[in-house]
């Protein structure tokens, strides 16, 4: 069967509804009440809900100790999170190596504050890569998984196509049939 459906997916929160217009089973036209699309959806939540949940439990048993460090140092990194308190640090420093009144740790040029900011480019943009290529890897396996379950609906929904046409096949020979007899009994 085939239901429009409308997935969204960001940061991990996950929520499929079914579109309130498709009130038919496309191609079809099986009409379906507010409960049984409601039953559809909650089949499909389910189903995705523990595909989701062995996938993660795979990723958890594949991944090191460091692997999700390096996930969470990312994370981390790329947020606006980060960039606020990286941006007060910076702000604090400049303030407190620039007023005259206070003791300067760091004087202009800065060139503490460059090192420590090429250390944390030299080993943040390492980690981050890390991440990504592990969450690529973590895709792809997952689009394999849709690929097969998507080449499954194709296969069900082809056999039920070659099913109603040949129920539709039968119910043209019976109209004929029907229509026949009909005729037959017309000239009689």
């Amino acid at each position: 069967m085939i239901m429009k459906f409308s997935t969204v997916k960001k940061s991990g929160v996950k929520s499929d509804v079914i579109n309130e217009e498709a009130k038919a089973i496309q191609g079809f036209d099986i009409e379906l009440n507010k409960e049984d699309r409601r039953r559809i959806s909650r089949l499909v939540d389910n189903y995705e809900k523990s595909i989701l949940s062995h996938l993660d439990d795979e990723y958890i048993r594949k991944t090191t100790w460091s692997d999700r460090l390096a996930d969470r140092i990312s994370s981390f990194g790329g947020s606006w999170k980060f960039i606020i308190f990286f941006s007060l640090f910076l702000g604090f420093w400049l303030f407190w190596n620039s007023v005259t009144f206070t003791k300067h740790f760091d004087s202009q040029p800065f060139i503490l504050l460059n090192l420590i900011l090429s250390f944390i480019a030299a080993f943040q943009a390492p980690i981050i890569m890390m991440s990504q290529n592990r969450q690529a890897a973590r895709d792809k396996h997952e689009s394999i998984i849709d690929f097969a379950i998507n080449y499954k609906a194709e296969q069900e929904i082809d056999d039920l196509q070659s099913q109603l046409h040949r129920i539709q096949d039968d119910l043209r020979s019976i109209t004929q049939l029907l229509q026949d007899n009909k005729r037959n009994e017309e000239i009689k």
